[in-house]
Parts: structure tokens; sequence; C-alpha cells
């Protein structure tokens, strides 16, 4: 607690707290929320998840293991796993909890687990709470993993499909190519790419057209799907195995039936979604476009999450209240979610901005390069700058 209070925050950001905004504006454009569809407002979905409270159905609160065979929790998880082109699945109480107990009941001690160096805590979570053996890889080189595998024996990958840092899509074919040859379990987090990629957003895995070669595909729907919990692909026959041996499933209480009447509406209104998710992807690609122009170095990412990586705390705390000066709010991340000094404003883009938004976000961006010592960041640092014809560069 010193370190953190003392080091830290007053000797090192000046006693202010990376996370703790400023009073916003009644105009604050907000771009640190999940709700990357816009859905969390929608009437149909509200009235789906009322009706159900309005019943007045008493829920019996206990464990998902006690549910029976034909529960309003095991047809949506059926449901959701039709959605996604998986023979079961299962719903938890988190993203988190869906992590850490799929990791505990397939990744047993000493078992080699090799996770993407920018996985999800809540993968690394799972090995540590498993006693399994955790082998980092560095992030998206195929090669480096192939070479882990080598050294280390056949065990269980572990990958995101989209990246919840920059923003960075998996390369899953080449992933999967080396899970197969090695005879290794593939697990892909889908949280940021379900309900916003793929046929109807049934994920990257989907699109890919992997659905049925990829063993474990997890998400936290607390993303597009604006709820909170959880879900697993799987088979029949590990859904059982799963609830007898996940201690985040036997020691949790099951969701509520107002929340699987919100999830279940949400289902049905994302599959219908496609012009969000065109203008999702549109809204991504027009403000990367700008960022990039402006000097911001954003090439590490190519979908809805912007990183604008300032590197060390006390530059990325400037970056911060410059951006909320301006109006903007984004959600800072720092160590451990990140390298230290490699701390960062991520900016999360939704299917909802206006024209007049992006124009605002763009112009902010441009007005505070100087205050925020752009070309000293780290980000920018790293840019790869390419001679061409007549003295013009590009970066990659």
């Amino acid at each position: 607690m010193d370190e953190h209070y003392i080091e830290r925050i007053e000797k090192l950001l000046g006693g202010e707290h990376l996370h703790k905004w400023h009073a916003p504006g009644p105009d604050a454009i907000y771009l640190s929320s999940n709700d990357y569809l816009c859905i969390a407002g929608e009437p149909v979905l509200i009235e789906a998840q009322a009706a159900c409270l309005k019943r007045g159905e008493v829920d019996l609160l206990m464990s998902t293991v006690f549910l029976q065979e034909g529960s309003p929790q095991h047809r949506l998880e059926q449901k959701m796993a039709n959605f996604m082109g998986s023979e079961d699945g299962l719903i938890t109480q988190s993203g988190w909890s869906a992590n850490v107990g799929l990791m505990q009941s397939i990744a047993e001690p000493g078992v080699p687990v090799y996770l993407d160096m920018q996985a999800h805590a809540s993968l690394w979570e799972g090995v540590n709470s498993g006693q399994a053996r955790a082998v980092p890889f560095l992030h998206n080189e195929t090669e480096h993993l192939r070479r882990q595998v080598q050294k280390h024996g056949a065990g269980v990958i572990v990958v995101d499909a989209l990246y919840s840092t920059n923003g960075s899509v998996c390369p899953l074919h080449e992933i999967l190519a080396v899970a197969e040859d090695s005879g290794s379990i593939l697990v892909v987090d889908e949280s940021h790419s379900l309900g916003t990629h793929g046929p109807e957003g049934a994920g990257l895995v989907a699109q890919m057209g992997l659905s049925e070669r990829v063993h474990f595909r997890t998400a936290s729907l607390a993303k597009a799907f604006s709820g909170r919990a959880g879900f697993i692909t799987c088979s029949h026959k590990f859904k059982g195995y799963f609830l007898s041996t996940s201690r985040p499933a036997i020691f949790s209480s099951c969701l509520l039936g107002h929340e699987l009447a919100w999830f279940d509406a949400a289902l049905d209104f994302i599959r219908a979604a496609d012009d969000r998710r065109q203008a999702l992807h549109r809204n991504a690609h027009r403000l990367r476009t700008e960022l990039s122009a402006l000097g911001y170095n954003v090439s590490d990412g190519s979908e809805q999450i912007i990183a604008l990586e300032a590197g060390t705390e006390p530059m990325t705390l400037v970056l911060r209240k410059a951006l909320e000066a301006e109006g903007i709010f984004g959600a800072v991340f720092c160590a451990p979610a990140t390298p230290k000094n490699r701390s960062l404003v991520r900016l999360t883009i939704n299917s909802g901005l206006t024209e007049v938004e992006i124009q605002r976000i763009v112009q902010a961006c441009a007005n505070i390069r100087e205050n925020v010592r752009l070309a000293d960041w780290s980000s920018s640092r790293r840019k790869v700058v390419v001679p061409r014809q007549a003295g013009v560069s590009v970066s990659t």
C-alpha cells in the first residue's frame, strides 16, 4: 500500500490518480464503454427484462450445478451454442469466471499452457489457479509459439480473437495450425469480437470458418451483449465435466430470470444488427485513418479498440487530462494491464457515434498534440518510417 500511495500516486503522479475522471460536461463523448452496438438502452430489451420481473416468478438462488435439464438457463445456453456453431455451451457469472473455470478444468498441474503475452488477465489467472505451467509467447508471433511448443511439448494454446488493449486481431489460421500439428488444445477468447464480427455477429472464429476446429471459445457478455455474464462453447460431454470440476461454476450462483431474459432478447437483436456492425467498423476505420494522419501511431491494431500509447504513467496522465479538457473520455490502461512504461488511453469506438462526434474526437486529438508531447511517446518512437519518392514517407 505504501508503494502504491506514496511511490506511485504521490511521487510519480503528483498526488493524482490515473483513473479518476474530472467532472464531465453535458456534451462529453464517452469512449470507455464496451457497449459496441449501443444496445444497453434498447426499449425492446429493457421491456423483455421488465416483463420477466413483473411476472413475479421466484428464482431459485443456487449453484448452476443444481440446474436441471430444460431449465431456462440450459435453453439459453443451447441457443447461444447454436448461434456460435457449437454443440453445447455454458453460461457463467462473468467472462472472468468463464476463463478461470475453463483453464482450471483443462490444465492440470505441470501442463504447459501457451499464452499470448496480451491474452486477458483472467486466462493467466486460470492457469495460475490450476497450477499449470504458463509459457508466454510474443504477441501474435506464430513462429515464437511454434518454438515454445517444440521446446515444452503439447499442451493448451490460449489467445484472444481480438485483443482488448490495442484492437489487434489474432492470426487464427496460423495459431490453429500450430495447435493441430502439435496435438494441443486451442482456446480462443471472443469477448471483443462476439456480436461485432462474423455472420450475424457469431465472432471471428465463425467468420474464418473455424468453429468446428477450435476446441473452446469463451466470451464476456459484458461487451457487445451489454450484460453481466460469460459464455463457453463446448461439447455435451464436457459440459457435465465442467459443472463437476470448475470452482467458479460450483461455488457461485446461477443467473436470475430477468438476466436470462435480457440475453435471450439481446441475442435476437444482435443477430439482426448488421447495420450497427457496419457502422461500428466504419467509425473505427475512419478514426484510425484520421488519427494516423495526425501522427498518432495506432498501427498495432485494426478494429474498434484504439490505443493512444503515451508510455509512462505521468505522460498518460497528461494525455487523459488533455482529452478530458476537450470533452473526450477514454479509459486509462496501465500496469498490470499493460507492461511498465507502456501505459495508454484506450478509445473504445461504438456504432452510435455521429459525424459531428467523430469530427470532435479528431479535432481534440489534433489540438492536444503539442501539449501531450506526441513526438516523445513510446509508440511514436516505435514508428518505422520508410522513405518514398520525392521525400514522402509512410508509417507502418
